[in-house]
């Protein structure tokens, strides 16, 4: 389409708003205005010309006294340019904080000021962010006597609705804010609750509508009188056809920090994850030929360190491979505590391509924090990068739109971008379970806000040959010239080449992905549950699932006999019941449903399922180890199998103790902490030794030399680095209990002896023993001696090193002349030493060193 044709349908897109919403809140001649006055919504995707239609409606209408609504301070002042440069003439009054050089025309937040400022005025344009609505403003102005408005434009009006809307849900009375017309705008009328834990706090789920503009000539909306979708603006050539490129990172570094146990907030895994994360998206700049792209974080320090680092990872990159990656990049970030004309300046560079020393680069970067949000224009924007998709579904949804917005002309694609940051065995055919594709299903129920039938449509059976069409990413006319039997032929060209995957997608595991995680991820999510928990106890008898147990999936469900159905491999129903226990305890569990699961046999209290699991989990490491002696550090499928070890001995041990005193006939207050007999068995079973009296890192190197002697057929090791067996060099634990023979119980000593056939070490075999602290004083005190014998006086220089002759005993017995030796002694340092500690010394120790000539000061 050339550029033209694109600039006519816009306009001609925007002249059919404009006459619609004429037909709807024109009054004709001698009519009576409503009580509620009129109201109406248009609908038009983002980028799509909304503020135009705007303009020229109050034009049209002649509406003198103008209210524009919007929800930020930048949104604010860009308005009231694009109302003047679309021909809105008057004076201009601001409802906000901004001073100044931050804005060209008059701001108040004084309710005097604003009524007085207005009085008198037939045309007069106020512009006021929603704070105005919040903080009762604009209420108090109207009860001080500001007079009624001839239109109320609401932009980004899906703010005002649903729950996200309460605070300013005061636009909608009538009498409050008295109005003759109303006209409510927005690109995403409806917002759907994100797939996480965070608007569960805020008394949503996920799936949840969040937020709603219906089409209700009686609601407080009004009838639409004019939807554009995205769908149809990209049709017509208005907006840019998009694509989401999902790119599978498999970052060892990243990965291995993880499988270290290490938590996903330390440094370490903040700077694996940070770099994974700048790689990829050079990478996929590279790759797919992104120019301008917008960067989304949630942190303000993880904003700054991406910007800060993306030039050495491109230049890496470049001087590894010069041809795909840029010679020069320019890399920024911005936040809410930037100034409006700082984050202009940034805005510029970043659209041009130029920096702040006037540099060309081939690409730009920009790194935001919750600041470019509804409105603001980023149209030389090619591509969006989601690093971090936390946030609420507003501001993910208003990021989307920033890679939708296309000046006439242009023809580009714009691409959202999610990397998706696989954990350690995790691979592309987990995507209906992983953590690591929540992005990926968060960033898809965004852009349903925006485009509901294209991604509905995804979920779809039909959806097979056009996710082979998405794979293999071919040309939209290569898809048109398909023929007419297509299953997707009355599909937009987004819905059938909407995402890209790095690595292939099997299309039923896509559509299920796009029903369980983003179409009904609680209601589906529920249900599948519930099946699995059911078959679960027909097997088991109970729901007393391991935290970390998945449905069995083909071979390995047949090999059990269990008869799993397909659809149900790999459900994580140990996750799901832990869930559902959390739910139970918070208080957030219909009574239907608490109903399902008691009648299933669940158990609530989290003290038994613990058990349960941790018992499950040390069963597992056992199988693998061949004993129940973990180190603290040991862990089974994510389980800390040491940590719930270590308290269990620490219990058992409890146990022994009370019983013991009760043995005795002493009386026992409290059997708080202890374990119960049942419990210790259990643990056992699995390891007769699993608490040992001593330490457990001695019974776990005896257990390994046993099984090394008796299992392997091995000889007993006597030196260290000779045998090393899951970590535990065995020779120099042999060398160290033989040396330390006298230090063990009579038990281990006959443990070690009997099973092991070890024999205490030799005289001979023990090193010397060490020069004690008074052995050293009496050698250092003959030194001396022997220093003023030879120089009479004991003024010794700091560094002086003197040389005796003796046995080294310090007892001045002396011994043969074999056992002399010649001993270098750094007498300087040592009587300074000694005069600097003086206090410290023992009044023989004083006598013995003044008789020799010692000069304490």
């Amino acid at each position: 389409m050339s550029s033209k044709s694109r600039v006519d349908q816009r306009e001609a897109a925007q002249r059919e708003a404009v006459d619609a919403v004429l037909r709807a809140l024109g009054f004709p001649a001698r009519t009576l205005v409503p009580e509620r006055g009129l109201r109406t919504q248009v609908i038009m995707a983002t980028g799509s010309g909304k503020t135009r239609v705007a303009v020229r409606s109050a034009q049209e209408l002649h509406a003198g006294r103008v209210l524009v609504l919007v929800p930020s301070l930048d949104l604010l002042a860009q308005t009231e340019a694009a109302w003047r440069e679309g021909g809105r003439r008057g004076p201009m009054i601001g409802v906000s904080s901004l001073r100044g050089e931050e804005v060209p025309f008059p701001n108040t937040t004084d309710v005097g000021e604003l009524v007085e400022w207005t009085r008198g005025l037939d045309k007069v344009t106020v512009y006021a962010t929603y704070a105005s609505l919040g903080l009762g403003t604009l209420e108090r102005a109207h009860a001080a006597g500001l007079g009624p408005w001839d239109l109320i434009v609401v932009d980004e009006a899906h703010r005002t609705s649903g729950r996200i809307g309460k605070p300013w849900a005061v636009v909608h009375d009538n009498q409050k804010i008295p109005s003759l017309r109303r006209l409510y705008m927005t690109a995403t009328p409806r917002l759907w609750q994100l797939e996480d834990d965070e608007g569960r706090g805020q008394g949503g789920a996920p799936g949840e509508l969040v937020a709603s503009m219906d089409d209700d000539p009686d609601g407080p909306f009004g009838s639409r009188c004019f939807t554009l979708t995205l769908s149809q603006a990209i049709d017509r050539g208005i907006c840019a056809p998009y694509q989401v490129v999902c790119v599978d990172v498999t970052d060892t570094a990243l990965q291995a920090a993880q499988f270290l146990g290490a938590e996903g907030r330390t440094d370490e895994v903040r700077g694996a994850r940070l770099a994974a994360l700048q790689t990829a998206l050079v990478k996929a700049s590279a790759e797919e030929g992104f120019r301008r792209t917008l960067v989304f974080h949630h942190l303000v320090k993880e904003a700054e360190a991406f910007a800060a680092g993306l030039p050495d990872i491109a230049k890496r990159l470049h001087d590894a491979d010069p041809e795909p990656y840029p010679k020069t990049i320019w890399a920024n970030w911005l936040c809410g505590d930037h100034k409006p004309l700082h984050r202009r300046r940034v805005l510029n560079e970043f659209s041009m391509g130029i920096g702040a020393d006037g540099t060309v680069v081939e690409k730009t970067f920009l790194g935001s924090v919750r600041v470019l949000g509804e409105g603001i224009d980023t149209s030389r924007c090619d591509s969006v990068y989601f690093a971090d998709v936390r946030g609420s579904m507003p501001d993910l949804v208003q990021a989307v739109g920033r890679a939708l917005r296309m000046q006439p002309g242009e023809g580009k694609m714009a691409s959202l971008v999610v990397p998706v940051l696989l954990g350690p065995g995790e691979t592309a055919d987990n995507m209906l379970t992983s953590k690591a594709y929540s992005g990926l299903a968060k960033l898809l129920e965004a852009l349903r806000a925006h485009d509901t039938r294209v991604v509905e449509q995804l979920a779809e059976q039909q959806a097979q040959s056009r996710v082979r069409g998405v794979q293999t990413r071919s040309r939209p006319q290569e898809d048109e010239a398909a023929g007419s039997d297509r299953s997707d032929q009355g599909l937009s060209v987004p819905a059938r080449a909407l995402l890209k995957f790095s690595t292939p997608r099997d299309p039923a595991q896509l559509a299920a992905f796009i029903n369980l995680r983003v179409l009904n991820p609680e209601h589906q999510h529920w249900r599948r549950g519930v099946e699995a928990a059911v078959i679960y106890h027909r097997l088991h008898g109970d729901l007393r699932v391991p935290f970390t147990y998945r449905v069995p999936a083909g071979d390995e469900a047949d090999a059990a006999g269990e008869g799993w159905p397909a659809s149900l491999a790999g459900f994580p129903l140990g996750q799901w019941t832990a869930d559902a226990r959390r739910f139970y305890a918070r208080g957030d569990m219909d009574a239907d449903r608490i109903a399902q699961l008691e009648n299933l046999g669940m158990i609530w209290s989290h003290y038994d399922i613990a058990w349960a699991e941790g018992l499950a989990a040390a069963r597992g490491w056992a199988a693998e180890h061949g004993h129940l002696l973990a180190p603290l550090d040991a862990t089974y499928q994510g389980y800390r199998v040491g940590t719930w070890l270590k308290n269990a001995r620490a219990a058992a041990r409890r146990a022994q103790e009370l019983e013991q005193r009760q043995t005795e006939g002493l009386p026992v207050e409290t059997w708080t902490g202890a374990m119960p007999s049942d419990r210790r068995e259990q643990l056992e079973e699995i390891d007769p030794s699993w608490c040992p009296a001593w330490p457990v890192e001695w019974q776990r190197a005896f257990h390994l030399t046993r099984l090394h002697l008796h299992e392997a057929g091995g000889e007993l090791p006597t030196e260290p680095d000779t045998v090393v067996h899951q970590s535990e060099d065995l020779g120099r634990w042999v060398r160290s209990v033989r040396l330390g023979w006298d230090k063990l119980t009579a038990v281990q000593q006959w443990m070690c002896e009997h099973v092991l056939g070890m024999e205490p070490a030799t005289e001979d075999e023990k090193p010397p023993p060490r020069t004690s602290q008074a052995q050293k004083w009496a050698m250092h005190l003959a030194a001396a001696r022997q220093y003023y014998e030879r120089e009479r006086h004991l003024r010794v220089p700091r560094k002086h090193i003197e040389r005796i002759v003796g046995d080294g005993d310090g007892d001045g017995n002396g011994g043969s002349s074999e056992d002399q030796e010649v001993r270098e002694l750094k007498l300087g340092a040592w009587i300074s030493n000694q005069r600097s500690r003086a206090a410290t010394l023992t009044p023989e120790r004083i006598e013995q060193l003044s008789k020799i000539g010692m000069r304490w000061t």
